[in-house]
């Protein structure tokens, strides 16, 4: 033990390890919270009194056992009190006191970063929603004052869903576009990509109304953090998050698709970026390919067909499922004769038919099966895939 406590059963236990428990059995429905010793009730917020005798007792056997290599364990941190947060949120909100307001935050900011305890502490004394207000009062004024970045920062280690935070964010418009304009003034890049995972947040929450009031200029933002941030996976990763959430609107289908979001889409996965990223490149193309124009844009790019091609059987059974998705939707709905030769050209063929013979699973194996189908007549005479795999299906 580091720093021995005692719950209300009587039992001391290591404090990290009695927290992690109780927040690993609260986050389960199918574990009771309870004293792992005695089995007795616990709640999440129970209290846990430092056993100082304990502490001076492990303290004293590691100075005498020094020698042995032992180190002295430090003399733990108290928690942090709610009336101090409550203090530090009052002088944010102060403006009369601009020096007393980035003291504040700057102090946020270091307990913030100091362990996950303080963030839980925080989120549970509304340091979220002052955040996200400071913020605001910003975008309102025009100005990028100092303390914003901390804010930022503060704002994404201490948010969580909650209903406070929903009710500031979900439906709030002049919010989203307080980030975008984060996004486009004169900050670090640290500040842009904490901006960005923000905003990822916002979009996890929002309600469908949000989502459908989001104009092209939006979609146009995020397709241009996907042109500058090839080297930032974390940005890219967060964009393309925001994009999946906000598609099942059709009207930001037909958006996405015309702020450029296909084209810088397929150069993305030419860079070869990770496997993660890979997934959420072809989850988002196959939504945008579910609508005509997304189709349309997709065969225009040179490299379209062919990357999706390539992917298969290359990256996750998810990419594939998707990879599929795609293909199914150009030949059945995009399928010209100049579209049914380059699928052939360049191997999406091919692949379909090791799809066939792959060890994965049989709704992947069906879809490939359909795609064949679908224009079997136009390549069963190539010598460039295994012709009994066509002859087997015929249309």
């Amino acid at each position: 033990m580091k720093d021995p406590v005692t719950t209300v059963t009587g039992i001391t236990y290591d404090r990290e390890s009695i927290e992690q428990w109780l927040i690993t059995a609260s986050a389960s429905s199918d574990i009771a919270t309870v004293c792992p010793f005695t089995k007795q009730p616990l709640t999440r917020n129970s209290d846990l009194t430092p056993n100082h005798m304990l502490r001076r007792l492990i303290q004293a056997w590691c100075i005498a056992n020094a020698n042995n290599g032992v180190d002295q364990i430090p003399t733990p941190k108290a928690p942090l009190q709610r009336s101090v947060v409550l203090k530090l949120i009052r002088d944010v909100k102060n403006n009369n006191n601009h020096t007393s307001r980035l003291k504040a935050l700057k102090k946020l900011d270091e307990l913030a970063t100091e362990n996950e305890n303080n963030k839980k502490s925080m989120a549970d004394a509304g340091v979220g929603k002052a955040m996200a207000l400071f913020i605001l009062k910003c975008f309102n004024e025009g100005k990028i004052t100092t303390g914003l970045e901390e804010a930022l920062r503060i704002l994404q280690l201490t948010w969580h869903p909650t209903d406070e935070n929903k009710k500031i964010v979900e439906d709030n418009l002049d919010f989203v576009h307080s980030i975008l304009w984060v996004l486009q003034s004169d900050i670090t890049t640290t500040a842009k990509t904490v901006a960005i995972v923000i905003l990822k947040n916002v979009a996890e929450i929002a309600t469908a109304t949000l989502v459908e009031r989001l104009n092209l200029d939006f979609f146009k933002q995020m397709v241009k953090l996907l042109h500058k941030n090839y080297d930032s996976p974390q940005i890219i990763k967060s964009v393309l998050h925001i994009m999946i959430q906000t598609c099942p609107s059709g009207r930001n289908k037909i958006k996405i698709v015309e702020a450029g979001a296909v084209f810088e889409l397929i150069e993305i996965e030419l860079s070869n970026p990770g496997k993660r990223i890979t997934d959420l490149v072809f989850n988002l193309l196959a939504h945008l390919c579910s609508c005509a124009d997304g189709r349309q844009e997709l065969l225009k790019h040179a490299g379209g067909i062919a990357v999706t091609a390539k992917r298969l059987l290359r990256n996750s059974p998810a990419t594939d499922d998707r990879a599929l998705c795609i293909m199914e939707l150009i030949a059945r709905f995009s399928a010209t004769r100049e579209v049914v030769m380059e699928m052939l050209r360049v191997s999406a063929v091919s692949k379909l038919c090791m799809v066939l013979q792959a060890d994965c699973a049989d709704y992947l194996k069906k879809k490939a099966r359909e795609i064949l189908r679908l224009h079997s007549n136009a390549w069963s005479d190539s010598p460039c895939i295994q012709v009994y795999l066509l002859t087997r299906y015929t249309r």
